[in-house]
């Protein structure tokens, strides 16, 4: 029904970003779980920045179009769809802060934990605030 509205694409990107949220969550309990653990590397999440380069892909035109005479022809240009943009669990390799060869800085995680938390609540609460328009539009 929303499909193709601008209140379904709202949606359904603050749903994925809360998704993203619970497992950047899972990822950063790992990370403080294992800040003991000799030669244990942390993890993050990457996803915010690939969706920001694919929808701003959609608006980007090409300075030179190329035509394709044949459905087999290598297209010149094609916009990102932001709904194939995944999260990326990237390991944090190069950095060692502790003498057992670790990298979890337990402060930095909490931290982390932290904003994650904010940022999932901040898109829940958009999240109704979308449904609650649509509700007092479909009341009147």
């Amino acid at each position: 029904m929303f499909e193709n509205s601008t209140f379904g694409k709202t949606v359904e990107i603050l749903h994925r970003g809360m998704d993203v949220a619970v497992l950047r969550r899972q990822v950063i309990s790992d990370n403080i779980a294992n800040a003991d653990v000799p030669n244990f590397k942390r993890s993050t999440v990457n996803f915010e920045a690939s969706l920001k380069k694919a929808l701003e892909s959609e608006k980007a035109e090409p300075v030179l179009a190329m035509e394709t005479t044949d459905p087999r022809h290598i297209k010149g240009f094609a916009p990102s769809d932001y709904r194939t943009v995944e999260p990326r669990r990237v390991l944090d390799y190069l950095t060692t802060s502790k003498n057992n060869g670790n990298n979890v800085d337990a402060e930095q995680e909490m931290m982390d934990s932290l904003t994650n938390q904010l940022s999932y609540t901040l898109q829940a609460q958009a999240v109704n605030y979308e449904y609650n328009q649509v509700s007092l539009v479909l009341r009147n």
